[in-house]
């Protein structure tokens, strides 16, 4: 019978652990997050940030800045940000306006603050197996992996998306676990070597954007299934795995919402609370 892995029981055992490190530090956390004009996602995405906070007693610090402000207008934001000792975590929302380059704000970010864990720094660190702060998406699929409890000495893993901040850190934390990697994307499909790949999955985690790309009857006979995927179709949001065809086989899998998604935030808190540590 197949198991659904939900993100909100796992989220609110994390925040109960969170609630008590806050406890124990000298200081109250401050969050700070920088956005830029008005997307819809984006705001939706704030609000949880607040509510999180809130129920921590983290307090949490939004800068709004025009859609037409300059590289120059965030780069001297943040710039104050990084100097001010009682700012402890930084988030830019991404997306920003195409005229402006997030790669390089997000490296003008003090590592010790970056929240998101997307500084070349931190990324760095997971290179060499000392990650410290780690980006918020692949630190949720891994508690998500986590509670399945499974030994991920061996499996094979197949994940599909090599995104900074999901299928590249992703590996690299599961080589470390010693399980087999092999990442998919778009030149895989291309090759048609896509189908293939998936059918030998013990853990199938995918992460592209791309409503119901992978189809249920690929999906490996109790095989995990980890969908990172949020697409709106008409007025559903729907992952980039056909749910209930891979229900039908899956041993594990993620709804979608309510999967990967109530974990993420939860993440960047748990970051937060490292990023004070580490200072």
């Amino acid at each position: 019978m197949t198991r659904l892995l939900e993100g909100k029981p796992i989220a609110d055992k994390i925040r109960e652990g969170l609630k008590t490190d806050i406890a124990g530090l000298r200081i109250k956390p401050l969050l700070a997050s920088l956005v830029v004009g008005n997307d819809p996602a984006t705001q939706s995405y704030i609000k949880s940030q607040i509510k999180a906070a809130q129920e921590l007693g983290i307090e949490y610090q939004l800068h709004k800045l025009a859609s037409n402000s300059t590289q120059a207008d965030i780069l001297g934001l943040l710039k104050q940000l990084n100097n001010d000792k009682s700012v402890h975590g930084i988030i830019i929302q991404d997306p920003l306006p195409k005229h402006l380059n997030y790669k390089e704000a997000v490296n003008f970010i003090d590592p010790k603050k970056d929240v998101e864990g997307v500084h070349p720094d931190n990324l760095g660190r997971i290179i060499l197996g000392e990650p410290k702060i780690i980006p918020c998406t692949a630190y949720a699929v891994m508690e998500m992996i986590l509670q399945a409890q499974v030994d991920l000495c061996g499996k094979e893993i197949v994940i599909v998306g090599h995104s900074q901040i999901v299928g590249k850190p992703l590996a690299l934390l599961l080589v470390d676990k010693l399980a087999t990697v092999t990442i998919c994307h778009i030149g895989t499909s291309k090759a048609g070597r896509l189908q293939e790949h998936i059918k030998r999955a013990d853990i199938l985690i995918v992460a592209v954007g791309s409503p119901n790309l992978i189809k249920g009857e690929w999906i490996k006979e109790g095989g995990i299934v980890i969908d990172v995927g949020i697409n709106c179709v008409g007025d559903r949001i729907v992952g980039d795995v056909e749910f209930e065809g891979a229900k039908a086989r899956a041993g594990y899998i993620t709804p979608v919402p309510g999967g990967v998604g109530p974990l993420t935030v939860v993440m960047l808190m748990r970051n937060l609370v490292e990023a004070v540590k580490i200072q």
